[in-house]
Formats: C-alpha cells, sequence, structure tokens
C-alpha cells in the first residue's frame, strides 16, 4: 500500500502508533518532510504524499484536532492534554481576562511571529547569491539567532498571565505555531553547518507551517474581538 493510499488514517500516514507522543508524531512528520518533499527527491512519483503527510500533521501535532480526530476513529481517550493549559480563575470576570490576555500575551507574540517569518525570503534570497560567502553566511546566522531570541520572548510570554478559557484555542494555535518555527530554526541551522538543501526546503516548510498555525490563530483572535 502506498503512503498516499492510506492518507485517510493518519497515523499510517506519519508512521506512528494511535498512542504516539507529540514528540514522536513531530519527529516522524520532519522524517517524511524530507525524503518526501519534492524539491529534495526529484525522482519522486508520489507527488501527493507531501501534502498527506502535511495534512496528517496538521491533525495529529494540534491535541485538539486530534482528540477530535480519534473520536472519528472510535479511540476514545483522554491523554491528549492541550499545551499551556487554563489556569485557576484570578478573581477578574472572563472579559477583562481576555483583554489582559490579549494585551500581555497575544500581541506581543504576534508581533514577534511577523517580524520572525516576514523576513525568511529575503534573507534566503541575499544568503543564495553565494551561500560560501562569509559576510553572507554571518548575516544569515544573526538574522537565526534574533529568531532564537525572538522565540524565547515569546516563550515568556505564555507565562505571564492566565490563558482564558476563551482563548484555548488561539492558545493551542499560538504554541504549534512557535514549535514549528523553534524546528525551522534548528533546520536553517543546520544548513550553515553542512549546506544541504534538504535543511534548507525542510526549514521554509517548518515556516510555512507555522505562518499556518498563526493565520489560525488570528481568525480565532478575530472571531473573539466582541468578547471584549
Amino acid at each position: 500500500m502506498s503512503r498516499s493510499s492510506s492518507a485517510k488514517n493518519h497515523y499510517i500516514t506519519l508512521g506512528v502508533s494511535v498512542d504516539a507522543s507529540l514528540s514522536k508524531i513531530k519527529s516522524a512528520y520532519r522524517t517524511l518532510a524530507k525524503q518526501f518533499h519534492p524539491d529534495c527527491n526529484q525522482d519522486l512519483t508520489d507527488h501527493e504524499a507531501i501534502a498527506a503527510i502535511n495534512q496528517a500533521y496538521e491533525i495529529l501535532g494540534n491535541p485538539d484536532s486530534r482528540a477530535h480526530y480519534d473520536r472519528s476513529l472510535g479511540l476514545h481517550r483522554a491523554d491528549h492534554t492541550p499545551p499551556y493549559k487554563t489556569r485557576s480563575a484570578d478573581g477578574m470576570d472572563e472579559d477583562r481576562r481576555l483583554e489582559r490576555w490579549h494585551r500581555l500575551v497575544y500581541q506581543p507574540i504576534g508581533t514577534i511571529v511577523e517580524e520572525i517569518l516576514n523576513q525568511l525570503d529575503e534573507q534566503i534570497e541575499l544568503l543564495a547569491a553565494d551561500p560560501y560567502d562569509d559576510e553572507l553566511l554571518e548575516g544569515f546566522e544573526t538574522y537565526l539567532e534574533a529568531s532564537r531570541l525572538g522565540y524565547a520572548t515569546a516563550q515568556q510570554c505564555f507565562r505571564k498571565v492566565s490563558n482564558p478559557n476563551a482563548a484555548a484555542g488561539v492558545t493551542s494555535y499560538l504554541y504549534h505555531c512557535l514549535n514549528a518555527l523553534s524546528d525551522g530554526i534548528e533546520e536553517l541551522h543546520y544548513f550553515t553547518l553542512n549546506f544541504d538543501d534538504r535543511h534548507l526546503h525542510t526549514g521554509k516548510e517548518l515556516w510555512r507551517r507555522a505562518a499556518e498555525m498563526y493565520h489560525h490563530a488570528q481568525d480565532g483572535m478575530a472571531s473573539l474581538n466582541g468578547f471584549y
């Protein structure tokens, strides 16, 4: 059976068990993304494979969508704990709690994410002139280091205030966005060490996923605008 023909079962697509941890799912996705990406394998005949892999990871990499998918398979488990769980009430009503979270968490993280995402194409274009040029490579590494610092700052933002119940979905999307950015930074760093284009392609794919998750977070936040 080809991998694309098993796409309806996302666990089979990624080659993981139904009890696989998030880290195991992430590792399987990264391995397959390198193997099946057409830019990395010009002889690839199954052109739908990367689409199936991306779809499987989009579902299984998100605790909420994974739980829903598991229920559709008849797997009724309560072990997919969402990241950054909502903490206990802090004496504020929900609309004030959401307003504070939007101001102290969502907005700063959004600024950081947009700054990191919007620079990648330009940075790669500059480096493409001569990847072996020390000055160009140093500029690219400076960008990656700034991205690491931005990621660390965004992680700190999550711990500033309690996550309101109304923003649980948005929080999950932001988490997965930052997770993809972290993995992408690592892949792009590997490229600067060995100039293997597979790392560059995987890094760009992870950037694409981060942008997708961020857009979902924006849509979720837009639906809450009237809430506070």
